[in-house]
C-alpha cells in the first residue's frame, strides 16, 4: 500500500503581489502539532526568484527535512507539549512528575518565553552559573541538563528545531562522589537495637541485602519463599501527588483550591504499589539462613497483630512490613524510624539510602563477583558499581596478595 496523497489543502501556495511591490507567497508545509495549518511566508523580489523559493520550501516539505520554526513556538510551548501529549506515552508517572517540577522551578521562570530557535549554548551554560551562584548542587543543575537535552533531542527529530544547543552546552563538572557505608560494627549495632522496634526484619533486610526503600515497604508474603529460602523484588511502594477531581471552570479547578490534596474530589495521589523502575530491579534474591529465620518470627508476629485489629486491620495488601492498621508504611515515617534507630545504636548519622551502599560494600569484600552484586542490588550499569572503590580497592590488594602466595611464597618456602 502506497503512501497517502496529500489533499489540496496540504500542498497548495498561495503567489500575490504585494502594495510594496514585492512578491509574497504562502506556502502551505503541514500541521503544526495542536492540529492546524502551518503556512510559511515568503517574499521575493522578483516572481522567479519567489518561484524558486517556493520550489525549494515545497521539496524540503515532500522530503520531510523541513524543519519547524514558528516564530510564536517558545520553549514553554514546546515543554508544555513534550511534557503532556509525548513523555507520557513512555515514561513512568515518577519521571513525568521530576520532570515538570524541574522544568517550572529551574528552567520556565528564566527561559520560558525564549523562542526555541533563540537559544544557544552559550545561553544554557549562563543560566546553569546562574543556577549555581542561587545555590543550587550541580546534582541538580545537571538533571536539569539531561531534561532539557530530552526535550530538545525530541524538537529536532519531530523538526520542530534545527539543532540542540544542549547537545553543546557543557553544564557544570560533577564531583566523584564515593559512598560512605556503615561499618560492619555499626551495622551490627544498629540490628541489636532495631531488637525493640516493631519490625526488626525491616532493618535486617535493609542492611543484608540492599532493598531500596520502596521495595522493601512494597513486599508481601507472596514474594517471600521462606521454604526455599529466596526473595523476590517485584513492586516499590511510591507516594504520589493528589490530583483535583473536580471539574476545571475557566481553566481553573471549580473547587477553589490550589492543591489537589486539598479538593474533596482528589484522585490517583497517595500510597500506591508500583513496577519497579527498571527490568533490572525485578529480581530474585537467595536469603542468608538467620534472615529466612528471622522473617519466620517477624511472620508470626504480624498474625498476631491482624487477629488483635480484626475488622480494623486493612487487608488490600498481604505486606511483610504492614503500618499499624495494616496498609503500606509511609516512606517519611519509615525515614523517621530509620534515624530513631540510628540515634537508638549510638552510630554516627546516615541516610536510609547508605544501608543499600552497604550491602554492596559488604558483599564486594567477601570476593563476590561484580556481577553477582550488580545482580543483588537491580543495578544496571558497571558505572553505579564503580563507586565503590574503597572496596573495589581492597579486592585487588587481595588479588595481589594471593598472586604473591601462589607464585613466590613456595620459592622462599622451598
Amino acid at each position: 500500500m502506497g503512501m497517502p496523497r496529500k489533499t489540496a489543502e496540504q500542498t497548495t501556495s498561495t503567489t500575490y503581489r504585494g502594495a510594496d511591490g514585492n512578491w509574497h507567497a504562502r506556502v502551505t508545509m503541514g500541521r503544526r502539532p495542536d492540529g492546524t495549518t502551518e503556512r510559511k511566508h515568503v517574499q521575493r523580489r522578483t516572481k522567479t526568484e519567489l518561484r524558486e523559493a517556493v520550489r525549494e520550501l515545497e521539496r524540503s516539505r515532500d522530503a520531510g527535512t523541513y524543519v519547524w520554526t514558528q516564530d510564536d513556538l517558545t520553549l514553554d510551548d514546546w515543554l508544555s507539549h513534550w511534557l503532556d501529549n509525548v513523555l507520557p506515552m513512555t515514561a513512568r508517572w515518577k519521571t513525568l512528575s521530576t520532570y515538570r517540577s524541574q522544568m517550572s522551578r529551574h528552567v520556565l521562570p528564566s527561559l520560558g518565553n525564549w523562542g526555541m530557535s533563540e537559544i544557544q549554548p552559550e545561553h544554557l551554560e549562563s543560566h546553569y552559573r546562574r543556577l549555581q551562584s542561587d545555590g543550587h548542587s550541580v546534582h541538580t543543575i545537571r538533571a536539569v541538563h539531561r531534561v532539557l537535552r530530552s526535550a530538545l533531542n525530541e524538537a529536532v527529530r519531530r523538526r520542530r528545531l534545527a539543532s540542540n544547543p544542549a547537545l553543546i552546552a557543557r553544564p557544570p563538572r560533577a564531583e566523584d562522589v564515593e559512598v560512605e557505608p556503615l561499618s560492619i560494627e555499626e551495622s551490627r549495632r544498629i540490628l541489636t537495637a532495631a531488637q525493640t522496634s516493631t519490625s526488626p526484619a525491616r532493618w535486617s533486610i535493609a542492611l543484608s541485602l540492599g532493598l531500596r526503600q520502596g521495595e522493601a515497604l512494597g513486599l508481601v508474603w507472596d514474594d517471600v519463599d521462606l521454604d526455599d529460602g529466596v526473595l523476590r523484588v517485584r513492586r516499590s511502594v511510591q507516594r504520589r501527588t493528589w490530583e483535583h477531581g473536580c471539574p476545571v471552570v475557566d481553566g481553573a479547578p471549580s473547587c477553589g483550591r490550589k492543591r489537589g490534596a486539598e479538593c474533596d474530589h482528589r484522585t490517583n495521589g497517595g500510597l500506591l504499589l508500583v513496577e519497579p523502575k527498571t527490568k533490572a530491579s525485578k529480581r530474585t534474591i537467595v536469603l542468608p539462613q538467620p534472615l529466612v529465620e528471622e522473617l519466620r518470627s517477624h511472620r508470626a508476629g504480624v498474625n498476631r497483630r491482624r487477629l488483635a485489629a480484626g475488622e480494623a486491620w486493612d487487608n488490600t495488601h498481604d505486606l511483610v512490613f504492614p503500618a499499624a492498621s495494616g496498609g503500606l508504611i509511609d516512606p517519611a515515617r519509615d525515614h523517621a524510624e530509620w534515624k530513631t534507630l540510628l540515634k537508638r545504636a549510638g552510630v554516627r548519622d546516615a541516610r536510609l539510602h547508605d544501608a543499600m551502599h552497604t550491602a554492596a560494600t559488604l558483599l564486594l569484600l567477601q570476593n563476590v563477583d561484580i556481577r553477582t552484586v550488580m545482580s543483588i542490588m537491580g543495578w544496571t550499569e558497571m558505572a553505579t558499581a564503580q563507586r565503590y572503590t574503597h572496596a573495589v580497592d581492597e579486592l585487588r590488594r587481595r588479588a595481589a596478595r594471593q598472586m604473591g602466595a601462589l607464585l613466590w611464597d613456595e620459592q622462599v618456602g622451598g
